[in-house]
């Protein structure tokens, strides 16, 4: 992928963070870099964290959810979107 062009929207992908949480960076500075984008729910906003333990049960960020299937761990989202950057 050239430098400047934009990755196309991932469908079905949601990624809930939080601002203050450094692994949440991690995953937004590797999406940015990368021109990654999907569907962003940060967790202080009112529903979010509820939506989050709903679908998998805890409170854990960052949580890439593909599908229903949520995915814990910075460097496992990373290397997950690593291969879908191509």
């Amino acid at each position: 992928m050239r430098k400047g062009t934009s990755m196309p929207y991932l469908e079905d992908h949601t990624l809930y963070y939080k601002k203050s949480c450094p692994y949440c960076q991690k995953v937004l500075r590797f999406m940015q870099d990368n021109k990654i984008n999907l569907d962003m729910r940060d967790t202080l906003q009112p529903g979010n964290q509820n939506d989050l333990i709903h679908i998998g049960g805890k409170k854990q960020v960052p949580c890439l959810v593909i599908g229903n299937k949520p995915m814990y761990e910075s460097d496992d989202i990373i290397a997950y979107l690593r291969g879908k950057a191509g």
